[in-house]
């Protein structure tokens, strides 16, 4: 089996691999090169262990690493950080001490969602962005209809409000800007509307989700948050 503590960067990586039948310690940098990572990796004879410290640009090699089979823990920075008292950050130092901490079984993992969880985060955070888009055009849109008299509410988003909002006498300016939103109002609510039934139809296909909606007042689409979040 080879233990590996890897100092996971954007361009590259740095490699202490402990061969345990041979006892063999090995450095290396590996560059973010085309197939370069994936070669490395690919050509390891099984069981790996590697272990990296937990970084925003980590999901790429996480996913590598599930289709190469091999296990991967992610470790807490701030837990790692505590085992090195030295502050200044030297990037084979690193390496060794993710290493040291897998072979002591001292790594300090933490838990990391699947390929399919992080996935569906995906979805919901699409989701997410096109609903502040849409608070942002109903909050303009809204703006112009007080400031014109023209008070609804919530109610200014059914038909019949719209309807209003589009007989308003503007000035030349305002005229097309109020057009311009209600154009991307609709075209935002069309895609929140489509996200919200994959979003339900997700839910529906997972146990613990049709089991918290039996609560009332629960919708899909954020009981989904808690689920997959």
């Amino acid at each position: 089996m080879r233990l590996i503590g890897c100092d996971l960067h954007s361009r590259q990586q740095t490699l202490a691999m402990l061969n345990l039948e041979t006892g063999e310690v090995e450095e290396c940098v590996l560059l973010h090169e085309g197939d370069k990572v994936r070669d490395f990796y690919g050509a390891l004879p099984r069981p790996v262990q590697v272990g990296i410290e937990a970084t925003g640009s980590m999901q790429w090699f996480l996913e590598l690493m599930e289709e190469l089979q091999i296990e991967c823990l992610v470790g807490h920075p701030a837990k790692i950080g505590a085992q090195e008292p030295r502050k200044q950050k030297h990037d084979r130092r690193d390496a060794q001490l993710l290493l040291r901490l897998l072979v002591e079984r001292r790594f300090p993992a933490i838990w990391m969602p699947t390929a399919q969880q992080r996935d569906l985060r995906a979805l919901l955070r699409h989701r997410h962005l096109w609903v502040r888009m849409r608070v942002r055009i109903q909050n303009a849109l809204q703006a112009i209809a007080l400031s014109h008299g023209l008070r609804r509410g919530a109610k200014l988003w059914n038909q019949e409000g719209q309807q209003s909002l589009r007989e308003l006498r503007l000035a030349p300016h305002t005229r097309p800007r109020r057009n311009e939103l209600l154009r991307l109002y609709r075209h935002l609510q069309k895609k929140i509307e489509r996200l919200d039934r994959q979003v339900a139809e997700v839910a529906e296909k997972r146990p613990l989700s049709r089991l918290l909606m039996t609560h009332p007042g629960l919708r899909p689409t954020p009981l989904e948050m808690f689920s997959f979040c």
